[in-house]
């Protein structure tokens, strides 16, 4: 009888020390793992301090020469000279081929020999009238073959003119499509004739951006195979958004008198919108997506606190905080994800990029 009492004594002993202990765990658990005298976590802090910010979005366009011609002829006829080297700059006005005119040379010379006999028809007519010798209508008859004659010699002169083809700018001519000899037509490509001194940058700005986007705006971009970051102005805008993808199309233009920029290139574009005074901007990796937003951890007597923030523009290394922050607040920037309120922290301040 003593044997089960004592045995009946020591399992209720083992239960309650059991339930002790399960209930120790149950109140720990409640109180999260972060609760009691636990050691500080270490982690990295950023004091925040405000700065000015450049508003930008990131876009893509296309470089284009600021003149570009395809070169053709206005008459048919055979090339007889080319009067230029490919690749090579010409100067406004520089004549680049020259079509054979031998049978308009020989059509001016016919019109202007009727100009000699219409005009000494005229002149014997003049002097008739004056005798009363003929009748009016008589003398505007000879005048009349007199202007024919002369428009006609205009017109044949302007064929000719027409027969050498001129530089309609200064430029860098690119590959010829024809030999000496080639008979060309007005539908003939001769080749292209493009002004690079300044080249136009041409980009789609998305339509919520589109009342921000000003002429005189500033753009910076860059180039594959070139780490050189150019600038440029805008100078133009289209006067309606593009319907069927609902953006703006915008013109700027940039300096290329290196020729560094070679048009038809593809350009990444960063478009400044705006500049945004004291603003505050954080690492990325200090941010925290949470359900309904986004929140991150700042320092409060020595331990970690959340905040929930609404962010703005974000760059490659930066997050605009547009609510949720203050000036002076100590930001959490490692170790994040492993915080919870109340956690104790140890923070080595460090310094933004």
């Amino acid at each position: 009888m003593k044997r089960v009492l004592l045995l009946a004594l020591l399992l209720l002993s083992i239960g309650g020390m059991i339930g002790y202990r399960l209930i120790q765990n149950n109140k720990k658990q409640e109180k999260g793992p972060n609760s009691g005298n636990l050691s500080p976590i270490n982690v990295k802090g950023l004091v925040l301090t405000p700065s000015d910010f450049n508003n930008s979005i990131q876009l893509s366009g296309s470089i284009e020469p600021n003149e570009q011609v395809d070169l053709k002829s206005e008459v048919s006829g055979v090339a007889e000279k080319i009067l230029f080297q490919e690749g090579t700059t010409v100067s406004q006005g520089q004549t680049l081929l020259k079509v054979n005119d031998a049978e308009l040379q020989a059509q001016l010379a016919q019109a202007k020999t009727k100009v000699s006999l219409t005009s000494e028809n005229e002149r014997r007519a003049k002097l008739l009238i004056a005798k009363e010798a003929i009748s009016r209508e008589e003398y505007d008859v000879a005048f009349a073959e007199l202007r024919s004659a002369q428009a006609q010699v205009q017109l044949v002169a302007a064929q000719i003119q027409k027969t050498s083809i001129k530089a309609p700018f200064s430029g860098k001519i690119g590959l010829r499509y024809i030999s000496p000899g080639t008979y060309i037509t007005p539908a003939t490509p001769i080749a292209t004739l493009v002004n690079s001194q300044q080249v136009k940058i041409t980009f789609a700005v998305p339509e919520k951006y589109a009342t921000q986007v000003k002429v005189g705006g500033k753009i910076s971009f860059s180039v594959s195979g070139n780490p050189k970051v150019y600038d440029a102005a805008i100078y133009a805008i289209e006067t309606q958004i593009e319907v069927s993808n609902r953006t703006l199309q915008v013109r700027a233009l940039a300096d290329n008198a290196t020729g560094e920029l070679i048009p038809g290139s593809f350009a990444n574009i960063e478009l400044i919108l705006d500049v945004v005074e004291k603003a505050l901007l954080v690492p990325t990796e200090a941010i925290i997506p949470i359900q309904n937003g986004k929140k991150v951890y700042i320092a409060q007597g020595g331990k970690a606190k959340s905040v929930v923030v609404t962010t703005g523009t974000r760059t490659k290394d930066d997050i605009l905080i547009l609510e949720g922050l203050q000036v002076g607040d100590t930001l959490l920037t490692s170790g994040v994800m492993s915080l919870k309120d109340e956690t104790p922290v140890n923070i080595t301040l460090t310094t933004k990029k």
